[in-house]
């Protein structure tokens, strides 16, 4: 979850005589004066030196849990909650989260709407073609959760590739992506968030809903006699990281140290254990 770069620098041989020796120092100065001014200006302009002269950092994000949502008091929780809100710390300003529908996000990002998407974004090249992604600083997967008065037999992936088996699915995210690929002869409905996802499966109406670890599993959890976890291994792998607009290396740089040294204290592992291992914050969701 880790990297870096480097520059080069090229020296120009003088010209014979001595007014063309002078020439090319003459030239050769303001060249160099050119290119710092480049680089400088290209530094104030790094969405690091807009977040310190502004004082918040401005975080683009979709409510779903445990990721992200709204506890008892209205308050924004959860894993991507805590990690902007200790990256401002850290950066000394304050996090101002912004909440975008998910497949208008990175849209939103590159129209200057927040200055970074910090919310369980999975890299993948489509998304990275129009954004940068930093280091990966939680590692997830895609899940099932099946309904056992629908699916109670199927427990294979070749048993839910079929035109006949509807599979439920949050609107835009890569879970959803990486089923239709692994499964294209199924019927797919669409829904803005994982709770309507989830809701279909239970009422019947789908044979199972697919999600982003740990969601499926925590459905599975709070519906168990609906519900039921028909593979014993996620079906895909991910890596999940912060998205910035492109042409910043000044907070690429910054975000990814940031991560390697939130990873070497501990601090992203035990936030993680919290929100995605255990369940010691189920009652901040709202009744």
């Amino acid at each position: 979850m880790t990297d870096e770069s480097g520059f080069r620098r090229r020296l120009i041989a003088p010209a014979a005589g001595g007014l063309a020796a002078l020439g090319a120092f003459a030239f050769g100065r303001p060249a160099a004066a050119q290119g710092a001014d480049a680089r400088a200006a290209l530094a104030a302009t790094s969405m690091i030196e807009e977040v310190k002269r502004r004082g918040t950092l401005r975080v683009g994000m979709s409510t779903f849990v445990p990721w992200a949502f709204r506890n008892r008091a209205g308050e924004l929780v959860g894993y991507e909650i805590d990690v902007a809100n200790r990256l401002a710390q850290d950066m000394g300003v304050r996090a101002e989260f912004v909440p975008t529908a998910w497949d208008g996000i990175i849209p939103a990002l590159l129209a200057g709407r927040f200055d970074a998407i910090i919310g369980g974004m999975t890299i993948t090249p489509q998304r990275n073609l129009s954004a940068n992604f930093t280091n990966a600083y939680s590692a997830t997967g895609v899940d099932m959760a099946a309904s056992k008065r629908l699916a109670a037999n199927m427990t294979t992936l070749e048993a839910y590739n079929r035109p006949n088996v509807t599979i439920a699915g949050r609107r835009g995210t890569s879970a959803l992506a990486a089923a239709q690929r692994l499964l294209p002869r199924a019927t797919f409905r669409q829904f803005d968030d994982d709770a309507q996802s989830i809701l279909e499966v239970v009422n019947g109406r789908a044979h199972a809903m697919v999600g982003s670890i740990p969601r499926p599993l925590f459905a599975v959890l709070d519906n168990p006699d609906a519900l039921f976890s028909p593979f014993p291994e996620p079906m895909a792998r991910q890596a999940d990281a912060m998205a910035v607009r492109k042409s910043d290396p000044d907070a690429l740089n910054f975000l990814n140290n940031w991560i390697l040294l939130r990873q070497l204290d501990g601090w992203l592992e035990e936030r993680q254990k919290y929100w995605f291992s255990a369940r010691e914050w189920r009652d901040q969701l709202p009744g």
